[in-house]
């Protein structure tokens, strides 16, 4: 296996440079990144029902809607720790799942994300509540599953790495996004103002350190996917 792996990520590691400039360009393009978001979304909408629950509170069901928003819905106290940890979870969620991509790629356990992401796809499936939904984890699922099952392990390794890229650079995108749509009044209810309302810090506070997580990621991701030990 890392043998195979070590033939597309090699010294320089060269394939793993592409496959991050391939994830930046598919991110910064607005084509590409219209389609693309809805994966975005998953990550977004699994780290809030999963924090969710971790804390206690009841995971009422998620919504994929087709402009690429969600909606995660919980029942539990309407303040507290709890709710604030659920609001706070959905953006860094993003980029921490690309950041334990890369470094699954990184020790040579690509099929290992693979087969974990399915798992986590197939358990989120029970948890949403509108068809689009349903075909967003459908779709995202089986292209995943299909590189998994057919793939060799060093296209696994190279998919994976493209995977985690976008990932990791697609977790800044929105929160960008998000401070547009602040400007513009055009989200008076988004996480970063609901944190606000319940903790008293400011929603750009709360979009800072979205942000620096981030930034974090795709520097300790990236330097894993570029300099990552080899056989």
């Amino acid at each position: 296996m890392r043998e195979w792996s070590a033939q597309l990520l090699d010294s320089g590691n060269v394939a793993a440079l592409i496959a991050g400039v391939l994830s930046l360009l598919l991110v910064l393009s607005r084509n590409t990144w219209l389609l693309l978001r809805n994966v975005v979304t998953i990550a977004h909408e699994g780290g809030h029902a999963v924090v969710a629950l971790l804390s206690g509170r009841k995971l009422n069901g998620i919504r994929l809607h087709s402009d690429t928003s969600g909606l995660t819905v919980s029942t539990g106290k309407p303040t507290g720790p709890g709710m604030v940890f659920t609001l706070l979870a959905g953006y860094p969620a993003v980029s921490l799942l690309g950041l334990g991509g890369a470094w699954l790629v990184t020790v040579d356990l690509a099929h290992v994300m693979l087969w974990v992401c399915i798992a986590l796809l197939a358990v989120m499936l029970l948890a949403i509540r509108n068809a689009y939904g349903v075909l967003s984890i459908v779709l995202t699922g089986g292209v995943i599953f299909a590189v998994s099952w057919f793939a060799t392990p060093a296209w696994q390794a190279l998919c994976c790495a493209l995977f985690s890229w976008f990932l990791l650079f697609g977790g800044l995108r929105p929160i960008a996004e998000l401070r547009r749509k602040r400007t513009g009044g055009r989200a008076p209810n988004s996480d970063a103002d609901q944190l606000a309302r319940l903790t008293g810090l400011p929603a750009g506070i709360w979009l800072a350190i979205w942000f620096l997580v981030g930034l974090v990621a795709v520097v300790i991701g990236g330097t894993w996917l570029l300099l990552m030990p080899q056989v």
